[in-house]
C-alpha cells in the first residue's frame, strides 16, 4: 500500500510537467533565516506586481509559511546549475538555518526584512499581501507583492523580458526531478489575421 501510495504522489506530483523553481528566504522575529525550495510560484498579476505560492497544509510545522506570516516578508531565488543539489538539500528539516547547513550565502539587499540568495541570477522581495486557505484540501495560498528584483545583466532582454537560458536558471518536475531550459523560439502576439513570426 506504501508503494502505491507513492506511486500516485509522483504520478499526480508530475502531471503539470515542467515547473519553475525558486528558493524563498525568509527570517523569523528572532533573527533566524530560513531557505526552501518550491516548484508551487506563480504569477498573478503584473500592475500591481504580484505573486502567489501554494504550501501544503498547515498541520504541521512549516517555518517558510510561519515566518512569511510573522513577519511579512520573503524573497524568490531563482536556482541554477551550479547549487541546484544545494537548493534541493534545503528541503531537510535542519534546527538552523538551511543557509548554513547546505553552505549557501545569505545576501541582505535595500534593507529588505528577508535574505537572499547571494549567488542567484534572479532575486525578487516580496511583502505578504494575503493567505487563503482553499476548503477542498486545506492547501494554503500565499499573494505577495513584488517590492524590488534584481536580475543578471546577461538574463534582462531590452523589453524587460528575461533570458532564462541564458542565467540557467533551472525548472523541475515532480518533487526532485531537475532540468536545464533550452529555448526552442519566441514568437509573435497571436492574431486571426497575422501569420506567427518568430521574434
Amino acid at each position: 500500500m506504501e508503494a502505491e501510495s507513492f506511486f500516485r504522489r509522483d504520478l499526480i506530483n508530475s502531471l503539470a510537467g515542467y515547473k519553475s523553481l525558486n528558493l524563498i528566504g525568509t527570517k523569523n522575529q528572532k533573527g533566524i533565516t530560513n531557505l526552501s525550495p518550491f516548484s508551487q510560484v506563480f504569477h498573478i498579476g503584473a500592475s500591481p506586481p504580484l505573486v502567489g505560492i501554494l504550501f501544503r497544509p498547515h498541520t504541521v510545522e512549516r517555518h517558510t509559511l510561519e515566518n512569511i506570516i510573522e513577519t511579512g516578508f520573503f524573497t524568490l531565488n531563482h536556482v541554477t546549475e551550479s547549487f541546484y543539489k544545494k537548493a534541493h538539500q534545503t528541503a531537510a528539516r535542519y534546527p538552523f538555518s538551511e543557509f548554513e547547513a547546505v553552505g549557501l550565502e545569505e545576501e541582505f539587499l535595500e534593507d529588505f526584512f528577508a535574505p537572499f540568495v547571494k549567488i542567484s541570477p534572479v532575486k525578487v522581495a516580496c511583502t505578504l499581501v494575503e493567505t487563503s486557505t482553499m476548503k477542498v484540501n486545506g492547501t494554503v495560498m500565499v499573494v505577495g507583492s513584488i517590492e524590488h528584483i534584481w536580475v543578471e545583466e546577461k538574463g534582462l532582454l531590452a523589453d524587460g523580458s528575461l533570458d532564462l537560458e541564458a542565467m540557467g536558471t533551472v525548472t523541475c518536475s515532480g518533487l526532485d526531478t531537475y532540468y536545464t531550459g533550452k529555448k526552442l523560439s519566441r514568437l509573435s502576439y497571436p492574431k486571426p489575421d497575422q501569420v506567427l513570426k518568430e521574434i
